[in-house]
C-alpha cells in the first residue's frame, strides 16, 4: 500500500529533480491510453502527426479546449519527467496513473524547452506546444494533496513538474531507452 507523500518529503526530491539532463535524455516508459482510465505499458510505440500516438484515445477522447470538442492538435503528446513521477508515484508501477503517455528524463522547465523547441526521440520528431499541463482532480485522487500543490505551485509550473504537451511533426518509432534530444532552437 502506498501513501501519498507530504510536502516535505516531496521537497526532499528536489535536487534529484534538478539534475535532470538539459540537452539529452532518455525515454523511461511509453504508456497508451486506449480507452478512459486504461492503460498499457509498451516497449515500442510509433508517432503519428495525425493520429499521436498510435493506439492511444488523444483522437477520440477530443478535448474541452477546442469549440468544436474535437482533439486539440497541441495537446497530443503528454510528456512528464521521469524523476518527478517516481518521487510522486514512489513505484514505477504507478507511474501510468499520472495519464501521460512518454516519461523522460530530461529537464522539461520553461528555460529549458520553450514553445517551439523539436525533440527528436527514436526516429519520430516532437514539437513542444505552449499549451499549460497541469494537475487535475484524478491526478491529486492518486498522489495526493501535497503533491498537486508541488506540481501546481508557481515554481513546479515554471519547472513544469506537472509536464508538458507536444505534437508529432515527423511520424516515426520509439522505444524505451531511446534518447531524447533537443534538436534545434525555437524562433
Amino acid at each position: 500500500m502506498y501513501r501519498h507523500l507530504i510536502k516535505k518529503e516531496l521537497e526532499a526530491g528536489l535536487t534529484e529533480i534538478g539534475e535532470s539532463p538539459k540537452d539529452k535524455g532518455t525515454l523511461e516508459m511509453i504508456v497508451c491510453r486506449p480507452d478512459e482510465d486504461e492503460r498499457l505499458v509498451l516497449e515500442r510505440a510509433e508517432l503519428d502527426p495525425t493520429n499521436g500516438l498510435i493506439g492511444d484515445n488523444w483522437r477520440e477522447r477530443g478535448s474541452r479546449q477546442t469549440e468544436d470538442g474535437k482533439a486539440h492538435p497541441d495537446m497530443q503528446i503528454t510528456l512528464m519527467n521521469s524523476r518527478i513521477i517516481q518521487l510522486l508515484a514512489q513505484d514505477r508501477s504507478r507511474w501510468p496513473l499520472a495519464g501521460d503517455q512518454l516519461f523522460v528524463d530530461l529537464d522539461l522547465s520553461f528555460e529549458n524547452l520553450k514553445s517551439g523547441q523539436k525533440i527528436s526521440i527514436g526516429t519520430a520528431v516532437l514539437e513542444i506546444t505552449d499549451m499549460p499541463h497541469n494537475g487535475c482532480a484524478k491526478f491529486t485522487d492518486r498522489y495526493g494533496h501535497d503533491a498537486i500543490q508541488f506540481v501546481n505551485s508557481a515554481e513546479g509550473r515554471q519547472l513544469r513538474r506537472r509536464g508538458i504537451y507536444a505534437r508529432v511533426i515527423q511520424h516515426g518509432s520509439i522505444s524505451v531507452g531511446d534518447v531524447v534530444s533537443k534538436i534545434d532552437s525555437p524562433g
